[in-house]
């Protein structure tokens, strides 16, 4: 089943008949639509920031649909694609799928397999969405570190003792000890393992032991 909270599904496809069948499907299962006759109509739209994905014609007028779905690669625009061709073969399809497309479907599909696709791809970008705001999360979380408790992070998740850190830092272990703590609250991190992770995700550069 289909979750349609605000979620938006963007068509291009420059055969207008297309576009009103596709949009007409979603509008009965509640999804919101956008549709374009080209990809430059797209890149010029303002897109909400919802999960959404995009159902796009292999062939467009100009530039077919595997040479747009470089181009959004190249301006930094993340979205799920499901590509819709009259023409598929598969050396296309692979290359398709290769550069990361949910689906690749051949006129005519069935609505079903439509709706699949546009599931699977929704989804996609919920969890990428997700994934974007715990980064930028923990970005923030990191940022509030003073310098030293960088450093301090730093040699912990590298897997160096309290004592050692001290002898590394020229300071005593009670005041690492103290700087491990403010890391630990302030990254809200409940354990050493997952401190390890948070490092591994903001990658941060090693430290030498």
């Amino acid at each position: 089943m289909i979750s349609t909270t605000n979620a938006m599904v963007f068509v291009i496809d420059d055969d207008p008949h297309i576009r009103a069948s596709i949009q007409g499907l979603l509008k009965s299962v509640g999804l919101r639509s956008e549709t374009f006759a080209t990809g430059q109509e797209f890149l010029r739209s303002k897109r909400p920031e919802t999960p959404s994905c995009l159902v796009l014609d292999v062939r467009l007028p100009g530039v077919n649909g595997l040479d747009f779905q470089r181009q959004l690669t190249e301006v930094g625009v993340h979205i799920p694609i499901i590509f819709i061709t009259g023409h598929g073969d598969i050396p296309m399809t692979v290359k398709a799928m290769k550069s990361g497309a949910v689906e690749f479907l051949t006129k005519p599909f069935r609505d079903q397999d439509l709706l699949d696709a546009i599931n699977q791809a929704l989804d996609r970008d919920r969890m990428y969405r997700q994934r974007q705001r715990d980064c930028a999360e923990l970005r923030k979380c990191y940022e509030s570190l003073t310098t030293r408790e960088r450093e301090v992070m730093a040699l912990v998740v590298s897997g160096m003792l309290n004592k050692q850190i001290a002898s590394e830092l020229g300071t005593s272990e009670i005041t690492v000890k103290i700087h491990r703590g403010h890391v630990m609250r302030k990254m809200k991190a409940r354990s050493l393992p997952e401190l390890v992770r948070m490092a591994a995700k903001l990658e941060l550069p090693a430290t030498k032991k």
